[in-house]
């Protein structure tokens, strides 16, 4: 019986202003509190209100883990977020995740959560999904 194989990605969400400066690749990266597991190479962006829509993905190059400072200092000209808004997020946390973008591709038309995880909810950072 010959079985397919099956490659995990993380459905993200991603606030419009941040997806936007992932499409036009002026981020090229993206932070979180918490690491996205190594065998997921793929993420696909769910943008939040008010568009509501899976609007493309990117390939994930690498992730850097280190205090908020750290990734501050090596990532500021890339991240798409202003000094006070990265600290007020990362505030309290003592270890802070930069996912590096490799490519990206931007749908050509948005999608519905449901046509690319049926039943799925938007996440609240992320989650993981099973892209056949």
């Amino acid at each position: 019986m010959a079985s397919r194989s099956t490659q995990r990605s993380a459905l993200m969400s991603i606030r419009p202003q941040f997806a936007n400066a992932i499409l036009d690749g002026s981020k090229t990266v993206e932070f979180r509190k918490r690491v996205i597991a190594n065998d997921v190479r793929r993420v696909v962006m769910y943008t939040t209100s008010p568009v509501q829509a899976v609007v493309g993905e990117f390939t994930i190059a690498s992730q850097v883990v280190a205090s908020p400072k750290a990734l501050w200092r090596r990532f500021s000209r890339v991240a798409g977020i202003d000094r006070a808004a990265f600290f007020k997020y990362f505030d309290g946390s003592t270890d802070a995740v930069g996912i590096v973008i490799d490519s990206v591709v931007e749908y050509k038309t948005p999608r519905s959560l449901d046509d690319v995880e049926p039943g799925a909810r938007p996440p609240q950072s992320f989650m993981y999904i099973t892209a056949a």
